[in-house]
């Protein structure tokens, strides 16, 4: 089937792809890791887990995309072999299973914003109070349907009017409204304390194990690296669209956003807590909301004594959170729309079927928190056996292949090395074994049962549910080859 649908411009593609990385993980998520470990100290291992994680396995996606103009099912296949279609359904699975409680995520975004313009988050002082409320009423599954609906528009649009124009507004949009807060942050009194914590590292954390797997996994869940996503968005690549630039640009800037946030939070917290900024930031509260939802409405009452300014920087930062849910959700969507027109369907049914697949699978997250925190807890560790399988596509199809064939094949303006090589058939691999062991194992010092299936968060939970989709899409490979590929 030959492709139809391209990106108008290089500034479209990565504003789309910055779309993918720039999430709710860089605001909220970021800042609380930070705050877990050592401050300036946890920003070391990142950045170099950002060269040796995320760059490559970006430009992985970008080139296996571009080159075989399928989604996830038909992309490996194409590049790992047939056999080895189940790798891709399963990379699918994770990220559609994401997308089902991370539309209620972008549906909290929302409701967040509305109150905040409203007035009404400033009308309570117990905001741990005004979060139990809402997250225990139905009003998470009125917000779910209206992030699915938007989302649903968005991908029925196409990849120009609907996927590109979309991104190049919120990812826009945000970038200005964040610099706002950063500007307003940094000018607040005691705020230098906050970045000097943010900034200066200190050696007893640097030399902490810890530390470095947190850092890696803060880039396996926060760049959109292995997810599939922007496999997805690379199908509709020109021809001429470099990989290497293209990666590289979409994983600087996206730590660069997070970077901001962090600026901003950390300044921010520092300059009007009352008590211990640090136990604020660190806290992770119901689903690891509580910096976001819980702490920060009642920092932003005290920004200033005028209520019009108040409602002002927390409706902004609001908005700026749903902004960067929706552009992540969108993606989310896309990949499943794009699985669901590789199998034949037409773009208008394939929306139709994934909108209602993910508004009635997303039920359960939108009305039960345990239900939420085990499915985030199960697919988002499974994230890291989806970087694991398009590592080994590469592997299969033979890596120096790959790296001279494709990455830098016509339209690359940089020339990726022989390193690549290296990190892509051994460094992924080492990460991939270590952080797996690590999780699943951790798991058991906070569940004694930690093989119990049916328990929220632990290795039991992880591997019954991988297994069961392991298992169906194995037995079924022939048949996902046949109905995507041939």
């Amino acid at each position: 089937m030959k492709q139809k649908e391209f990106f108008t411009s290089r500034w479209g593609l990565i504003l789309s792809a910055l779309g993918i990385a720039v999430g709710t993980g860089n605001i909220w998520r970021f800042s609380r890791i930070v705050a877990q470990n050592g401050g300036g100290s946890f920003l070391i291992p990142w950045v170099i887990f950002l060269l040796i994680w995320s760059i490559p396995l970006i430009i992985a996606e970008f080139a296996i995309g571009k080159s075989t103009r399928f989604g996830p099912i038909g992309a490996i296949a194409k590049t790992a072999g047939n056999k080895f279609a189940w790798m891709g359904a399963f990379i699918a699975v994770v990220t559609t299973a994401i997308m089902f409680y991370y539309s209620v995520v972008t549906g909290w975004c929302i409701r967040y914003f509305v109150s905040a313009i409203s007035g009404n988050l400033f009308n309570t002082t117990d905001h741990l109070e005004y979060w139990n409320v809402f997250s225990q009423s139905l009003f998470p599954l009125l917000y779910h349907f209206i992030a699915m609906l938007i989302g649903a528009f968005i991908i029925y649009r196409g990849v120009v009017n609907g996927i590109e124009k979309t991104n190049k507004f919120l990812v826009t949009s945000l970038l200005i409204i964040l610099l706002i807060l950063l500007f307003r942050a940094v000018t607040l009194p005691n705020a230098f304390e906050g970045i000097k914590y943010f900034f200066t590292p200190k050696l007893e954390y640097i030399l902490d194990y810890k530390v470095w797997l947190s850092a890696l996994t803060q880039n396996a869940w926060d760049t959109g690296a292995g997810w599939g996503l922007i496999l997805t968005y690379a199908v509709y690549m020109k021809k001429n669209e470099d990989i290497s630039l293209n990666a590289a640009l979409i994983g600087f800037g996206n730590n660069s956003v997070s970077l901001i946030a962090g600026i901003t939070i950390f300044s921010t917290v520092f300059a009007l807590s009352s008590v211990d900024a640090m136990t604020q930031i660190s806290q992770s509260g119901p689903a690891n909301t509580g910096l976001t939802f819980i702490y920060l409405p009642l920092l932003f009452s005290k920004i200033s004594s005028s209520l019009l300014v108040n409602t002002f920087f927390a409706g902004i930062f609001f908005l700026a959170l749903s902004f960067a849910a929706m552009s992540s959700l969108i993606s989310m969507m896309e990949l499943s729309t794009r699985t669901f027109i590789d199998f034949g369907l037409n773009r208008k049914k394939a929306i139709a079927v994934v909108g209602l697949m993910g508004f009635i699978f997303g039920i359960p997250s939108a009305l039960n928190m345990d239900f939420f925190t085990n499915q985030d807890w199960v697919w988002g560790v499974g994230l890291i056996l989806s970087g694991a399988f398009i590592s080994f596509s590469i592997i299969r199809y033979g890596v120096d292949k790959f790296r001279t064939e494709i990455i830098n094949a016509e339209g690359s303006d940089i020339k990726i090395g022989k390193w690549y090589n290296f990190v892509i058939a051994f460094l992924i691999p080492f990460q991939v074994v270590v952080l797996l062991t690590w999780w699943l194992v951790s798991s058991a010092s906070w569940d004694p049962e930690w093989w119990n299936p049916f328990h929220v968060e632990n290795a039991g939970t992880c591997l019954f549910q991988w297994g069961l989709v392991l298992a169906l899409f194995i037995t079924i490979n022939k048949t996902l080859v046949r109905k995507t590929v041939i």
